[in-house]
């Protein structure tokens, strides 16, 4: 009767989505000088949630374009040049990822949190 709202659920993918994407950030700044590493990242959230939407209701064809083709969890590899050993890594680059996840969770968290004020005030209770 009781169903997680969508809201609450979209907030916990972004939250994963975060975590995920902060792990192979923090893998490539630890191996920035190991020789022949290329630094890897992962689909933005948006493309993730575009593959992820089974639940929307398509109203017409074509509404809401599948995107069934790419995984959910896309590694891509690092676009910028390799130094003389071969390593991928840019730290500035991995930096501004970095500001990116940061940035991602602390929206998920905030939703989450306002989404929960939301829910309890509709109750009744502050």
């Amino acid at each position: 009767m009781f169903d997680k709202p969508e809201i609450l659920s979209v907030a916990s993918a972004l939250m994963g989505h975060a975590e995920k994407r902060q792990g192979i950030v923090a893998e490539n700044i630890a191996n920035a000088d190991t020789p022949g590493f290329r630094a890897r990242d992962i689909a933005d959230f948006s493309e993730v949630f575009e593959i992820a939407g089974d639940e929307m209701k398509r109203t017409r064809p074509g509404h809401l374009g599948s995107g069934k083709d790419a995984p959910l969890w896309a590694g891509t590899a690092g676009s910028s040049g390799s130094s003389p050993n071969g390593n991928s890594v840019s730290l500035e680059t991995e930096m501004v990822k970095a500001a990116e996840v940061r940035r991602e969770h602390d929206l998920a968290l905030a939703v989450y949190g306002k989404s929960l004020a939301i829910l309890r005030a509709s109750l009744g209770r502050s």
